[in-house]
């Protein structure tokens, strides 16, 4: 919640300083009230994580015929569940590590913390264990040995209650933002640098936790290629305005797609407005340019 108030508070300010008339919304029972007593041309969705990227808000305003920001409905339930957009990259041949899908009623019903030897048998040793539907890298850990996964399987059923057992990726962690719909285009690739195991909460929002270079530290071919896959990855979500590709790439220089983040933070720390400006594109122009994607649709 508190990144979803940053990022909203951001946005509120970008639009002001370009002359729109912009008011702040919060998500509570009182939404669809306040949106009918204050009409508006386009709603900047700035919720992260449930309700803002799993398509419950978004399947709300297509009720009430009012424009937003970002994937439809599909896309952002789709892409805000790993397990569904993995099948699909999968599917359409873009890479992504080999992984299981697990659920609450799995383990509780089936027995399936038996089955733990024969994951570690398929996967390899360590194990990325995450929630299927979380953002912010919520609830993720990385399981060294099979003892550790239960307590790492316990951390991501508090957040979800399906979780994904990944395929540890060894490499360079990337993300690439990709903005539009007919002619997507992914902006400079940003690499992350964490002094942690991996990109978790603390590092994504805390000041000096996370080194990021723009562009990544890959040769030209790499950075073509990831730039590519990430935007096949967004093209067959079927996303649309902006979407951000989190992606590892092994160190033969084989891109992996982690996981689409259809409705990315706007903070000081987001890679979004990150990636932006080492193409020239200040904070404010960003939002303008997505509220512009909104507003061409609507005519």
């Amino acid at each position: 919640r508190d990144v979803s108030l940053k990022s909203g508070h951001r946005v509120y300010e970008a639009l002001r300083e370009k002359g729109y008339e912009v008011f702040k919304l919060d998500v509570d029972e009182n939404l669809v009230e306040n949106l009918k007593q204050n009409p508006v041309d386009v709603v900047y969705i700035a919720l992260h994580g449930k309700y803002g990227e799993d398509g419950t808000v978004q399947e709300l305003l297509e009720i009430m015929g009012i424009p937003y920001t970002g994937p439809g409905v599909y896309s952002s339930h789709v892409g805000f569940d790993k397990s569904l957009a993995k099948e699909i990259f999968l599917r359409k041949d873009i890479p992504t590590p080999d992984f299981f899908t697990l659920s609450a009623g799995s383990f509780r019903e089936m027995g399936a913390a038996g089955a733990l030897d024969d994951v570690v048998a398929k996967l390899g040793l360590p194990i990325v264990v995450k929630p299927a539907s979380q953002g912010s890298a919520l609830g993720i850990k990385i399981a060294h040995s099979v003892e550790e996964l239960p307590g790492a399987l316990i951390g991501a059923l508090s957040y979800d209650d399906k979780v994904v057992l990944e395929k540890y990726i060894k490499g360079t962690e990337v993300s690439v933002s990709v903005l539009g719909e007919e002619n997507p285009e992914a902006l400079p690739v940003v690499e992350i640098s964490t002094k942690k195991e991996f990109f978790d909460f603390e590092s994504m929002y805390t000041m000096g936790d996370t080194e990021y270079f723009i562009p990544a530290r890959l040769s030209e071919d790499i950075l073509k290629k990831v730039q590519d896959i990430a935007i096949r990855a967004h093209t067959v979500l079927n996303c649309r305005d902006v979407t951000r590709i989190d992606i590892m790439v092994d160190g033969d220089g084989n891109p992996f797609v982690l996981e689409l983040n259809t409705s990315p933070g706007m903070t000081e720390t987001s890679l979004l407005p990150m990636s932006a400006a080492a193409k020239g594109i200040d904070f404010s122009d960003l939002v303008e340019m997505l509220v512009k994607f909104v507003l061409a649709r609507k005519r």
